[in-house]
């Protein structure tokens, strides 16, 4: 709903405000009613604006559909172990918040937040708003990162990030250089390619994974192993775990293996990662080899732990044989030579590149001096401020729609504790605020990078 049809907002006061209107605010929000606890959830744009606005037009999920598992709304329909196209993930998020009702003010953005008192103020371009308790659920995928060298780009070649693509009919005709080999790089090129269109693809670390191995989907096996409830507690390093760029795979057409080899067999010309675009030529890194190498590797270790975990526990399952690289670069991926693009017919660049935060409008002690929100299970040390929705903020599933609801209730609980406590008052500046280290005006600040 929009704000005219729950009231004006300004000068009102809430036991929980949930700024974010995506599946992990929802997800906190289906909690709260639950619970009868007074709260209200902000969302700047609508509600499934990320899914209707933000995925090009063949967008699918990449998980089947039964990981689909949003709080008291498993997933509803007739092919679990199928994969949802945009269409059908847009029209499951809107079952479910009607199933609910939460109430969610949509067209409203957060401006600032800070301490104020006991509890908290939240200024909106709607007006102001106190809260004793706020859970921040914006998600990581806020600002489009896209290289300076785009700038350089020449003026004949149209520049899109993968937020904005929709579809090979709505870019120039010719060539199209995509840069980045996340799930979203890949899968453009994928659809790309599949139009017929001429696709050059700069290539990055991302590593892939298989999508059927021994009779199954991998994410079936990895469920049954316990890869998607494994804490982040239980790794060595944290950070490596929470900025790995996730492996490339798709569920298109039933699912099945992106191999960016089997894309060059089939014409599409790979490169190196991409190091720079100067006079109408891009130039990229002898690295096309390690990449795709690296990237294989993964895949074979994983199923060399589903392998041992089948042997460990005694389960029947196929063999299947492993099979040889189908393609591998020629001698010049040692030396690449440039790529001039207006001789290789490139007329548009989709950039890949991942996205960042923007969290200058939070004005409290709660981050990292790389901007990073610092939490323990999405609690920061900040009494009654809390994250949600942030990638591994407990495990795989952590703002999925397989994990989100397991965090969101485990939030609740911290609220319900917090309820019950006086929140401390007057606390001193641990850390700098985002709008310290990254100036609100500054037409050169980055967004603190999230994942690719």
């Amino acid at each position: 709903m929009d704000a005219s049809a729950i009231g004006t907002i300004d000068g009102t006061h809430h036991a929980v405000v949930v700024i974010g209107g995506g599946q992990a605010g929802l997800s906190m929000s289906w909690w709260l009613t639950r619970r009868g606890i007074d709260h209200l959830v902000l969302e700047a744009q609508r509600a499934c604006h990320e899914w209707h606005d933000r995925r090009w037009d063949s967008f699918c999920l990449v998980t089947p559909n039964w990981q689909c598992a949003l709080p008291g709304f498993p997933y509803d329909g007739d092919e679990p172990n199928g994969f949802m196209v945009r269409a059908e993930i847009e029209a499951y998020l809107r079952r479910w918040i009607a199933s609910f009702g939460p109430p969610l003010v949509e067209g409203v953005r957060a401006t600032r937040l800070r301490a104020r008192g006991g509890g908290f103020e939240v200024r909106t371009t709607r007006g102001t708003l106190t809260a004793e308790q706020v859970v921040i659920a914006t998600g990581p995928y806020q600002v489009p990162r896209t290289p300076r060298m785009a700038e350089r780009l020449p003026d004949h070649v149209a520049s899109v990030h993968s937020a904005e693509y929709r579809n090979p009919d709505a870019l120039p005709d010719g060539a199209v250089l995509v840069v980045g080999t996340g799930q979203s790089g890949c899968q453009i090129a994928e659809d790309l390619h599949l139009a017929g269109r001429t696709v050059h693809l700069a290539t990055g670390s991302a590593p892939r994974v298989a999508r059927f191995y021994r009779g199954r989907d991998c994410v079936a096996w990895l469920s049954d192993m316990g890869t998607y409830t494994r804490g982040i507690d239980q790794f060595d390093d944290a950070d490596v775990v929470r900025f790995r760029t996730n492996h490339y795979v798709t569920g298109r057409d039933g699912g099945r293996d992106i191999d960016l080899r089997r894309f060059a067999l089939a014409g599409m010309a790979l490169h190196g990662r991409l190091t720079g675009i100067a006079n109408g030529h891009a130039r990229f890194a002898p690295d096309l080899r390690r990449n795709l190498d690296a990237a294989d590797a993964v895949a074979e270790s994983i199923k060399d732990t589903i392998d041992a975990w089948i042997a460990a526990n005694g389960v029947a399952a196929p063999a299947e044989a492993r099979r040889p690289p189908v393609w591998s670069p020629g001698p010049e991926a040692e030396d690449p030579p440039a790529l001039d693009l207006a001789a290789a017919g490139v007329t548009s660049v989709v950039w890949a590149t991942g996205f960042g935060r923007d969290h200058r409008w939070i004005e409290l002690p709660i981050f990292d001096g790389r901007g990073y929100p610092t939490h323990e299970r999405g609690v920061t040390s900040q009494p009654g401020v809390y994250f949600l929705g942030l990638p591994w903020q407990h495990t795989w599933g952590s703002g999925r729609f397989s994990g989100v609801a397991a965090d969101a209730e485990h939030l609740l609980g911290e609220i319900e504790k917090t309820r019950r406590a006086v929140i401390a008052d007057g606390l001193y500046w641990l850390a700098g605020t985002p709008s310290s280290t990254f100036p609100r005006e500054d037409d050169d600040w980055v967004a603190p990078r999230t994942v690719a």
